[in-house]
């Protein structure tokens, strides 16, 4: 197509001019098969979406290819155009002038894609028509959205080590609609950019991109300097490999009409030639075939635009969601009280349906429903929380197959580096700040199996509602900080949004280059645990595992700091590791029938190394190793507050092995020797098979 136009736009601007005297009789007699006033399908360039949808699909194109004009046309334009020439010398008819100034408006952007056009190594020897490919509307290739705004994790996401939630597709069908639309938004949003502002160039040589080898250099020399109809982008460039948009067609088209105009208001002779009528003529019966087709595939393409914005869901809402199947049991091994652990098998699942809606292309609401029924380890057969999987009830739970509410944020931007998130239910820490556990914290869809596993304990000790807000300074530095309660949405006494359990964070993210990041944190929180590691590390929560006889909690506070790390050495090989350290203070006195506690201080070390091995045995899987120490009481203050005197490592490994680009199964297992940092307990083997669906 794109040859077409630069052989049509060689001709002189004249041929335009004889075309004008014309007499509309002779044009009725054979009349022009494409893009006429009168037909509904007429010829589309670009921008399905910019016309009236149809409510029918578009017929298939039939018979023979169209043409531009018939033969008897050309015979009468070349009369009529000899007609012009009487009167005038026998003088050669020379060049167009080189001061006529173009519109500064003109052609040459379109997406992405590859035009429809004979590549630079046409071979001279076949036809012209056999060299060129058959011309394709925009690009139909796109795959997957958006993304979405940056940095909501893995957890709302599917099969992608990022810190961004990313909207995946509702199904086979509904997938290939998305696409569709995708396409659509983008084919006709293309060239709408004022940086793709063109400019009027008065030489081929300004155009940093064009080069003398280039098959359409002479076209495009000729146009430029001496007819002065196309036009360069403002960095020095024409993109003479991307599509035109009907926008840009029309610039085009506008210069050299302007042209024309000039020539016949100043009574010039230089009009046409004989040979350029001929041209005219191969260029429409070369070309004949690929407008035809053009013509076909634009009208379906417009088609399905119609019926997609007929029965879309939403246009502003998007539909993803995700379902787990988890297999697990234990393999062998005692709990934390040194009986022998349970080895039953459990098999459940996690569903998460979100809603992500954006009403100015910035923003982002997420509502999100969630039903799980996987229950926990933790309460019945480890009895500690270490090894405790991410996608089940979480740590000393109990599943249910009710349906609820897990996830309502609203997150906006302010400013180009500013961006506040406004949690309403169920926050995280990893909503507005990089976990830098990239490869392992995808919030049990994919990654690291276990709590332990997908990140820093401390990251645990926030959550609920409250407000987030994150800021970039410069490309390397991030600011995140973070303010949640537990129980905000409760007006009685000692709960609300600032008289109950809460959590505070502050993290710098530094990232000196795509393969490097580091994460320094602080977290302030009161009446809040971390749910993994020993007993004594869950210590306020857990005193009936210390033969403390009480239904109550202790009233606890902390100050936590942690340092995370990530390095992808190469494509196919990361290393990371994290270390955390929590000062947890018992803010009152105790007294029970089984015993008392004193108030006092505790000291919690945990510390792990993560080995990421991308794209193993096949692009898209990823194998992980977790190599540390669940969080662990070092020291405590006083007698009546545990201590961990041994330590145990946690062991974990996964294979994720991705079957298709929304399905993936993880098989893994979890060692954990001297169980709840007690020497005297066997070691746990817990085995897991993962199923991940994404939609």
């Amino acid at each position: 197509m794109s040859k077409f136009l630069w052989k049509g736009l060689l001709v002189s601007p004249g041929v335009l001019a004889a075309s004008l005297v014309i007499s509309s009789t002779a044009l009725a007699e054979q009349p022009v098969e494409i893009s006429t006033a009168a037909q509904p399908d007429k010829l589309q360039l670009a921008g399905a979406a910019t016309e009236a949808a149809k409510s029918e699909t578009a017929k298939p194109e039939t018979a023979e290819p169209a043409s531009l004009a018939s033969k008897s046309t050309v015979e009468t334009i070349e009369k009529e155009s000899a007609n012009l020439y009487e009167g005038f010398t026998n003088d050669p008819i020379a060049p167009v002038a080189e001061q006529a100034k173009a519109p500064e408006v003109a052609a040459a952007d379109l997406g992405e894609t590859k035009p429809a056009v004979a590549p630079a190594n046409l071979s001279p020897e076949q036809p012209i028509a056999e060299q060129i490919p058959p011309v394709a509307p925009a690009n139909l290739s796109e795959t997957q959205p958006p993304a979405p705004p940056a940095n909501l994790n893995a957890e709302k996401s599917a099969a992608q080590p990022e810190q961004i939630s990313q909207s995946t597709d509702s199904s086979a069908q509904p997938q290939a609609q998305s696409n569709v639309l995708e396409q659509i938004n983008q084919y006709s949003a293309e060239g709408s950019s004022s940086e793709d502002a063109a400019g009027q160039v008065t030489s081929v040589s300004q155009l940093s991109d064009v080069r003398p080898t280039d098959w359409a250099f002479q076209a495009l020399q000729s146009l430029v300097e001496r007819y002065g109809c196309i036009a360069g982008y403002p960095d020095g460039t024409f993109r003479g490999n991307r599509a035109m948009t009907r926008y840009e067609f029309a610039a085009g088209l506008n210069a050299c009409l302007d042209k024309v105009s000039e020539l016949i208001q100043g009574g010039s002779r230089n009009l046409a030639t004989r040979e350029d009528l001929a041209s005219v003529q191969r260029l429409q019966e070369e070309f004949a075939t690929e407008l035809a087709t053009l013509r076909g595939r634009v009208d379906v393409l417009e088609a399905r635009a119609s019926e997609l914005e007929a029965n879309q869901f939403s246009t502003t809402t998007k539909l993803n969601g995700e379902v787990i199947f988890g297999l697990a049991g234990i393999a062998g091994g005692e709990d934390a009280e040194g009986r022998e652990a349970d080895k039953s098998t459990a098999f459940g699942s996690r569903v998460r349906i979100n809603f992500d809606t954006s009403f100015s292309g910035e923003d982002l609401l997420r509502t999100r429903l969630q039903v799980l029924n996987l229950g926990s380890f933790s309460t019945n057969n480890t009895k500690t929380a270490e090894g405790e999987l991410r996608f089940n009830a979480g740590p000393f739970a109990d599943a249910s197959n009710t349906v609820g509410l897990d996830a309502l944020l609203y997150q906006f931007p302010i400013g180009k580096s500013t961006t506040v998130i406004l949690e309403a239910n169920a926050g995280a820490a990893d909503d507005f700040v990089n976990t830098v556990n990239p490869y392992f914290d995808g919030d049990g869809s994919y990654g690291a199996l276990s709590n332990f596993g997908t990140r820093n304990p401390i990251y645990y000790l926030i959550g609920g509602s409250g407000i987030a807000m994150r800021h970039q300074f410069g490309e390397k530095l991030e600011l995140s900080l973070g303010y949640m309660a537990g129980n905000a949405a409760d007006p009685t006494r000692g709960n609300g949004l600032f008289n109950g359990s809460y959590g505070g964070l502050a993290q710098l993210t530094f990232t000196p280059s795509d393969s490097i990041a580091l994460g320094l944190t602080y977290v302030n929180s009161y009446n809040v645990l971390t749910g993994t590691g020993s007993n004594a590390s869950n210590f306020p929560a857990r005193l009936a595992s210390f033969g403390l006889d009480s239904d109550s909690n202790l009233p606890v506070s902390s100050n936590s700091y942690g340092a995370q790390a990530s390095w992808q050495l190469s494509r196919r090989f990361a290393i990371g590791g994290w270390a955390g350290y929590t000062n947890q203070r018992i803010l009152s006195n105790l007294a029970t029938p089984t015993g008392s506690v004193q108030r006092g201080d505790q000291k919690v070390w945990n510390w792990a190394v993560t080995l990421a091995f991308p794209d193993l045995l096949k692009e898209g899987n990823v194998a992980g190793i977790v190599v540390g120490m669940e969080p662990r009481v070092t020291s405590s203050t006083n007698r009546t507050l545990p201590e961990d005197k041994d330590t145990s490592l946690h062991v974990e490994g996964f294979y994720q092995f991705k079957l298709s680009d929304n399905i993936s199964i993880t098989p893994g297992l979890i060692w954990l020797t001297a169980p709840d940092h007690n020497k005297n307990n066997s070691d746990l083997v817990i085995g897991v098979v993962r199923t991940t669906f994404t939609f």
